[in-house]
């Protein structure tokens, strides 16, 4: 009797009928991997577009000599740019006075709002929104507009400020009070974010903590020192990051509106001389490695600001 085994025929079928639900099972899963990335697409192509492609095009446009005329080419000169600017005295000049500024900014970013948030714990509901409300309106002005009405403040002999000293100084244009005049209006207009920032790290901070603490019979100054401070320290570091990087972009409008880097470069800090260089010397490589330079150095404070805070979160937690 001819037995026909037809297992051997039916074995590429049954497999193939297998692989059909696996391989779309493969794809689901590969689908469901892929939404969280189609999410952050927009974002990322935005973040190349607006910040990497101009950043690498700040590189390369930082190896050529280059006045900014389109029937003027640009000539490559490697990094001569770069040498030429850490031999320029304007350059590392412009450096200690963003260092200045930036101190002289911390107190404004960081202490005031610190004082001013726990003062606001001692006001009532009511009057705390006001009290928020009064604190946050400076940040709302524009820089321009805030440069204009400081001015007049300002204005020597008859300005409010002259009148309620008693003085005729002209302090916008004394290069021993420019940069704090500079200093004093950032500082100013960046209160009112600051205290908002603290406000809601004092908002993260479990009451439990001081309840506890009063249970063990701690005192407020004690509790403020050991328990909230610590707590809050991420959040202060934060505003010190936040002053780092954006104190030079912040004055820029007001450098440019009041003193325009004067007088002497007494207000010229870091951003306001890469953008002199490019649109008042027309020298477009030289403000591209500066560009660059800055770009580094304070990524690397940064970068330092970050770590510490991430150090401090840790021995928190």
């Amino acid at each position: 009797m001819l037995v026909i085994d037809t297992t051997a025929e039916s074995q590429p079928e049954t497999v193939a009928a297998q692989s059909v639900p696996a391989r779309r099972s493969a794809l689901r899963r590969a689908g469901r991997r892929a939404v969280p990335y189609l999410y952050l697409a927009p974002a990322l192509v935005l973040l190349v577009v607006w910040t990497y492609r101009p950043l690498v095009q700040a590189v390369q446009l930082s190896t050529y000599s280059w006045n900014l005329l389109p029937t003027s080419p640009a000539e490559a000169v490697g990094m001569s740019n770069y040498r030429r600017l850490l031999d320029l005295p304007s350059f590392t000049d412009s450096i200690g006075r963003t260092a200045v500024l930036i101190l002289g900014l911390l107190p404004f970013t960081v202490v005031l709002p610190l004082l001013l948030a726990l003062a606001a714990r001692r006001v009532s509901e009511r009057a705390r929104t006001v009290y928020q409300a009064f604190v946050f309106a400076p940040f709302l002005v524009a820089p321009v507009a805030a440069a204009a009405v400081w001015r007049w403040l300002l204005n020597p002999g008859s300005g409010a400020v002259d009148r309620a000293l008693g003085s005729n100084r002209n302090w916008v244009y004394e290069p021993s009070s420019a940069p704090w005049v500079i200093i004093v209006i950032t500082g100013w207009q960046l209160l009112g974010f600051a205290v908002l920032v603290v406000w809601a790290g004092f908002a993260g901070i479990s009451g439990d903590y001081d309840e506890a603490a009063r249970v063990d019979g701690a005192r407020p100054g004690q509790i403020l020192r050991w328990i909230t401070l610590p707590l809050l320290t991420p959040t202060l570091l934060f505003l010190t990051l936040t002053t780092v990087l954006l104190s030079p972009v912040l004055t820029f409008p007001l450098i440019d509106t009041l003193t325009q880097g004067g007088p002497t470069q007494s207000t010229t800090n870091i951003y306001y001389l890469l953008w002199d260089y490019a649109f008042h010397s027309f020298d477009a490589g030289l403000s591209a490695a500066a560009g660059v330079l800055l770009f580094l150095g304070f990524g690397m404070v940064a970068g330092v600001l970050v770590w510490v805070s991430e150090r401090v979160s840790f021995h928190d937690d």
